[in-house]
């Protein structure tokens, strides 16, 4: 079961407190400060990300199990461990970027 974490919204402008990651190449704002649950990013010419996340942002969702959320899924970018508590993917779907978040 998928349940709701934040909305990725493409951005021209590094916004104020965006932090960058390099593995990355995204410059990212912190959506649990956000109200809305806004994650704004910046991509730098050289992105790893795939292009649907960078031309179209992104919809988020936590997981209990990411590999049984990949399972069958169309996935387009991961999974990548970003700490010991997260890993992600991005998989389509609805012609869309998903997120998909295992929190530890």
């Amino acid at each position: 079961m998928r349940t709701f974490n934040h909305v990725g919204i493409i951005t021209t402008e590094k916004k104020e407190g965006a932090m960058f990651n390099e593995g990355l190449g995204v410059w990212l704002t912190d959506y649990s400060k956000s109200p809305n649950k806004i994650e704004y990013l910046k991509f730098e010419p050289g992105s790893c990300m795939p292009p649907l996340v960078q031309e179209n942002g992104h919809i988020a969702y936590t997981v209990p199990c990411l590999e049984t959320a990949l399972k069958d899924a169309k996935v387009i970018f991961g999974p990548a461990v970003c700490d010991e508590h997260l890993t992600i993917a991005f998989i389509e779907e609805e012609g869309l970027a998903i997120e998909l978040m295992e929190i530890k």
